[in-house]
């Protein structure tokens, strides 16, 4: 028997949960009962799984397990970028391998196509907007990696305008930054509202469990699975619960839960706005991946997104809010000096699940155990494409898709601890530093 001993324990206060459509929680699974089909983790990519599962198998029901609420976790406390461009950073020109690009290209396409598919046919409140993407820079550093960036792009193929400093009020508001990359594919949402949505519009014979953490898990011919009121008894388990697929036995030492902080604002009044100027809805992501993430709402406010933290235990820890919010409110300040008054109602954490060498596990992990996991920050469109290729391939489907997925190398091990918490925490530190004023 494995005992789960790391379990999600999100903050309270992310800003997206409390903004989004208030729902009904699904309620908690008593007692014994078995399935041909357990799904753990209800974020973008479990629900694209039981979604696809349930559609393949129509007859049968198809469990989903979820140890908080849907909404509340990782899956809806993002920037709310659903992108289409791959973007390698560890390549010269932050697309690398042109045949692999391509490939990224598809999986993240068919993930936002899924996503509007789903929020058009069920009317799914989450403020989705095609409006593209801007990723700007301020430092000489930052134009430099603009530069390569562009050039990656043309061999790729893809459109791009770019914006000299001059003309970036004009979209945005703030003359904050000396140069700006706009590619028009992105969608943006509010990531909690369409994972609720999904979670509400899920065929009738998915079972969606919330509030059940798995505790202990027994693997053999079938999967018992544990929890502080019962139990399930699997005849195939997939795993979509990103980082955590490591307290469950698998992928030990290969994922690394880094979480990310944000802020958001109270929404700016009609003077406010005006002051401000630009397009009514944007969303700008920093040249420098430390650096900081912005976006205006469609219901006026503004989201600040920077700093980092090392998890091990993939749980939130409450001391890094507020010495992060002191960041985000100086963020703030050199963005938007025009809006003095203008403050922050939540601030929150949210994890990422990376992996060294950028990539995830997608297929078996032993029998009747399967996964996709890892999403290296992609979890909107990536998750969502892999969720459901997973299960394509579950119920016997082969395609281009899913078998570049199956060929993948899979994340690359981790050092030993405490050389890995020292050089992780070194990292970020650093990192973070060496953003200067992109941060």
């Amino acid at each position: 028997m494995t005992k789960v001993t790391h379990l999600p324990a999100d903050d309270r206060s992310c800003g997206w949960y409390h903004l989004s459509p208030p729902r009904r929680p699904k309620p908690a699974h008593y007692g014994r009962s078995a399935a041909r089909w357990v799904v753990v983790g209800a974020g973008f990519t479990g629900l694209a799984a039981a979604r696809q599962l349930a559609l393949h198998f129509p007859d049968e029901e198809i469990v989903l397990v979820e140890a908080q609420e849907v909404g509340f976790g990782t899956a809806g406390r993002n920037a709310g970028f659903a992108i289409d461009l791959p973007h390698d950073i560890g390549a010269d020109d932050y697309i690398g391998d042109i045949a692999t690009a391509r490939i990224g290209l598809k999986l993240n396409l068919a993930g936002q196509s899924l996503l509007r598919e789903q929020v058009q046919r069920h009317a799914i409140d989450c403020q989705m907007k095609a409006c593209g993407k801007y990723q700007a820079a301020v430092e000489a550093r930052g134009v430099a990696v603009l530069d390569a960036y562009r050039r990656g792009l043309d061999r790729l193929g893809q459109a791009y305008e770019v914006i000299e400093a001059d003309d970036l009020p004009g979209h945005i508001g703030t003359a904050f930054y000396r140069k700006a990359l706009f590619t028009p594919g992105t969608l943006l949402v509010q990531p909690s509202a369409l994972v609720k949505g999904l979670a509400d519009s899920l065929p009738g014979n998915v079972s969606l469990y919330e509030h059940t953490p798995i505790t202990a898990v027994e693997y053999g011919d079938r999967t018992l699975l544990s929890h502080p009121h019962g139990s399930i008894l699997a005849d195939r388990l997939v795993l979509a619960n990103n980082a955590f697929g490591m307290s469950f036995g698998f992928l030990q030492g290969r994922m690394l839960p880094i979480f990310t902080y944000a802020s958001l604002t109270r929404p700016l009044d009609a003077e406010e706005q005006a002051r401000l100027g630009g397009r009514p809805y944007w969303g700008l992501i920093p040249a420098d991946p430390y650096g900081t993430t912005v976006r205006r709402t469609p219901d006026n406010r503004l989201l600040i997104r920077n700093s980092f933290s090392f998890n091990p235990d993939g749980r939130s820890a409450g001391k890094y809010l507020e010495r992060f919010a002191v960041r985000h409110r100086a963020s703030f300040r050199q963005r938007f000096p025009m809006l003095p008054e203008v403050g922050f109602d939540y601030t929150w954490g949210g994890s990422l699940a990376l992996s060294r060498n950028h990539m995830g596990h997608f297929g078996e992990l032993t029998p009747n155990v399967y996964g996709a996991l890892c999403c290296n920050g992609l979890g909107v469109t990536r998750g969502t494409v892999t969720g459901k290729l997973l299960a394509d391939w579950l119920a016997g489907e082969r395609n281009e898709l899913i078998d570049f997925l199956l060929r993948a190398p899979g994340p690359s091990g981790n050092p030993p601890e405490p050389l890995l918490s020292l050089g992780v925490n070194l990292n970020l530190r650093w990192g973070q530093y060496r953003a200067g004023r992109e941060s």
